[in-house]
């Protein structure tokens, strides 16, 4: 029996938490435990300490941590499957300056200094929360790599800042057990060649990712004893979008051959747009920890949703992606980069300082590693883990990112690192952009393997006729 119990509610979960001993047995008879959410054995998880992590996912006093009153549940709201979207974060805000009418000191740890947008210029006393009430974004700050510099917007040249700060978005945690570092197509450099946690990979573990967002966003003065970050890592290690996809994990886990498909049944328009999906899609979003069973035939990729955004020079234009909005577009910096090595100049002179070619379809000559270009992007990737720009363009780590999940999508809007998409439609919108751009930007009889199946024909884009069917499996996923 569970004694001496504290009750935990979020939807369609009700744990009943006790700091005496506990059985599976004694949990899945608990009340308004539902298997749905966490299984009679805790997946596989001690379940003490899924019930402890739990218990610290929820806790906003941190006892001893000294932390500034968050806790991860205010960030990765389980009313917004485990992530955090615009509207909510706005909802929050009015509701708090609605409470404020009539208690002045009335408190909501999601809006601290730290992730207001002018934290920098009036530290604790910063109010301006535009970031994350318009976008849904919170603050991550990179100490710049040697190689790599700031450019001051008044005066154009080089500043003496050393770190930055980028605006992501908050990732679900939901079937973080299926992703982290998975041991194939290892990318050449930098942390976690195979895959990691963030939006970038830079972390390895679960631990490691609690304890970071308890240090960068709790801002704790004193660091948790290390059970506290287990506990928490055997909390997510439970949370699944769904008992299709937990089964699939469990296979994993226990070596089963052959896994089982975690799609639900589909109907003939899903049917087929899980066909264009492994088509179109898979190549990138395979492997377990992404959507299908396949292995993913690249890491990390840049996809073109940085702002800003590129634009065809051409005319008229062979693509055209959806501006990025003037909210997100201030989040851009200028970057000034000393190559790492010798870096051909792409067509039409899109890299400074590239001279425009002799002619439209030729390339400028190569620049020399050690020359300095200028880049501009509101999260230029693992770049600013690495360091490492030059070479062909898809091997260095401009914009680079790592490849999420798509389980659940349809409830986890806004999509890609800045929340720049509100909705499926223009997400798959975006890719359609995206392959029209890799096959304009091809050099002549070259079909890179991102847009092509056989490598001889640009088959990657979904037609119109295909997109339907594509948003129809991408919601029952």
């Amino acid at each position: 029996m569970l004694i001496a119990c504290c009750l935990v509610v979020f939807p369609t979960l009700v744990i009943k938490a006790s700091s005496a001993v506990f059985s599976p047995a004694a949990l899945a008879a608990e009340p308004g435990v539902e298997s749905t959410q966490l299984p009679p054995d805790c997946g596989g998880e001690p379940c003490d300490a899924v019930v402890r992590g739990l218990l610290a996912f929820f806790d906003r006093r941190l006892h001893g941590l000294s932390g500034n009153g968050r806790a991860c549940a205010d960030c990765h709201m389980v009313t917004d499957h485990f992530q955090l979207s615009p509207a909510d974060a706005e909802a929050r805000f009015q509701f708090l300056q609605w409470r404020r009418r009539w208690k002045p000191n009335a408190d909501d740890p999601l809006f601290r200094p730290i992730d207001a947008d002018d934290f920098r210029t009036n530290g604790e006393n910063a109010s301006d929360f535009s970031n994350l009430r318009q976008n849904g974004l919170v603050r991550i700050s990179f100490p710049l790599p040697p190689n790599v510099k700031l450019i001051d917007p008044t005066t154009n040249a080089p500043s003496s800042e050393t770190f930055v700060d980028v605006w992501r978005a908050v990732p679900t945690v939901n079937d973080v057990k299926l992703t982290g570092p998975d041991g194939i197509n290892p990318w050449p450099r930098g942390p976690n060649a195979t895959g990691g946690y963030q939006l970038d990979a830079r972390v390895t573990t679960l631990q490691e990712q609690a304890l970071g967002a308890l240090i960068n966003h709790a801002q704790i003065q004193n660091l948790p004893p290390q059970q506290l970050l287990d506990d928490i890592a055997s909390f997510q290690r439970v949370l699944f979008t769904n008992n299709r996809v937990r089964a699939f994990s469990d296979a994993i886990t226990a070596g089963d051959t052959p896994l089982p498909d975690p799609d639900p049944l589909l109907n003939e328009l899903e049917e087929q747009g899980k066909a264009v999906f492994v088509r179109a899609c898979s190549q990138c979003h395979g492997g377990p920890g992404q959507s299908t069973t396949q292995a993913p035939v690249v890491r990390f990729h840049d996809v073109s949703t940085q702002c800003p955004r590129p634009v065809d020079t051409v005319i008229p234009a062979r693509f055209a992606f959806a501006p990025c909005p003037d909210r997100l577009a201030r989040n851009a910096r200028t970057y000034e980069i000393t190559l790492s090595v010798p870096t051909p100049c792409p067509p039409r002179g899109r890299v400074t300082p590239c001279p425009l070619p002799p002619a439209p379809g030729l390339l400028a000559p190569p620049l020399p590693a050690g020359a300095k270009v200028r880049r501009t992007s509101d999260d230029p990737g693992r770049v600013l883990l690495t360091g490492f720009v030059g070479g062909a363009a898809p091997t260095d780590d401009w914009n680079k990112l790592d490849i999420p999940g798509l389980r659940g999508l349809r409830n986890t809007a806004p999509y890609f690192h800045n929340n720049s998409a509100s909705t499926l439609e223009e997400v798959v919108d975006h890719y359609i952009e995206f392959f029209k751009r890799v096959q304009a930007n091809a050099a002549p009889g070259v079909v890179p393997p991102i847009a092509s199946t056989d490598g001889v024909n640009f088959d990657r884009r979904p037609t119109p006729e295909e997109r339907a069917a594509l948003l129809a499996y991408l919601r029952k996923l």
